[in-house]
Formats: structure tokens, C-alpha cells, sequence
């Protein structure tokens, strides 16, 4: 569904395990940077990216606050991955949408996972979608 990710720039927010930024660089990306404000999630994170070898970014911040920290350092993005918890998906969109934008490079795309009876709308053009019982997969970007 991606296609090639060579020396693409990874975002993953909501990271979890870090399962998305490590396969990402497994797949080509020079540099990945996952984000989650769990403490639980951030030690999986470090403790899966040693265990492989990965080299990556960890930030423990709340996504919303780590975003705008990186438009205010001028980074930019060309693969961001969004799997918030799924309750909280729906009140989430209008935000991650604004904040998003200017940390986009051109051509850059945002897959992002949730319910699919409570979506995450993203105000980012949609380019596929798919869905997988409940969950809902959507690809944006232009």
C-alpha cells in the first residue's frame, strides 16, 4: 500500500510498540520518529528498537504538543502514521489536521488507523481507504 520508502523522513504518533517507524526504516526510511505519552509504551518503543537493531527518535510527549514542537523546528515529514487510541479518534481530527499541514513535505502521506464506526476525519485529502473488519485504514496526501 506504501510503496518504496527510501530516504523517507517517518513520523509515527501514537506509536504504541513502534512497530510502524521500525518497519519503516526496516523498508528503506533514513529516519523515524515515534511519539506516544505512555511511559509504558515509550520503554516497548526503545526495548523493540534495540532488540532489532533500529535506530530511531523516542519522544514521550502528547502528540498534539510534540507536533507543534516540530513545526516550530521546521521539520518536515513525508510518511506519518496516526493510530490514536480509538475512543478518542473522533474529538481528535480537527486538531491533528491543523497541526499536521505545515510539518508536511511535498508529496508526503498520512495513514491513519481507527474504528470505522467512529472514524478519524482528517481535513487532508483522502487518497484510499480500507477497511479490515472494524478497523478503518485511511491513506491521505495529495
Amino acid at each position: 500500500m506504501l510503496g518504496p520508502l527510501d530516504g523517507a523522513h517517518v513520523l509515527d504518533l501514537f506509536a504504541g510498540s513502534g512497530a510502524l517507524g521500525i518497519e519503516a526504516l526496516s523498508r528503506g526510511a533514513t529516519a523515524a520518529v515515534c511519539v506516544d505519552i505512555a511511559p509504558r509504551a515509550v520503554v516497548t518503543i526503545r526495548a523493540n528498537a534495540d532488540a532489532l537493531g533500529a535506530e530511531l527518535t523516542v519522544s514521550r510527549r502528547d502528540a498534539i504538543a510534540y507536533l507543534a514542537d516540530a513545526a516550530a523546528r521546521g521539520l518536515r515529514y513525508d510518511l506519518v502514521f496516526l493510530d490514536p487510541p480509538y475512543a478518542k479518534a473522533v474529538d481528535l481530527g480537527p486538531a491533528l489536521s491543523a497541526a499536521l499541514d505545515p510539518l508536511l513535505a511535498p508529496g508526503a502521506r498520512v495513514v491513519a488507523e481507527s474504528d470505522r464506526r467512529a472514524p478519524l476525519e482528517l481535513t487532508l485529502p483522502l487518497r484510499t481507504e480500507r477497511r479490515y473488519g472494524d478497523t478503518l485504514v485511511r491513506m491521505h496526501g495529495e
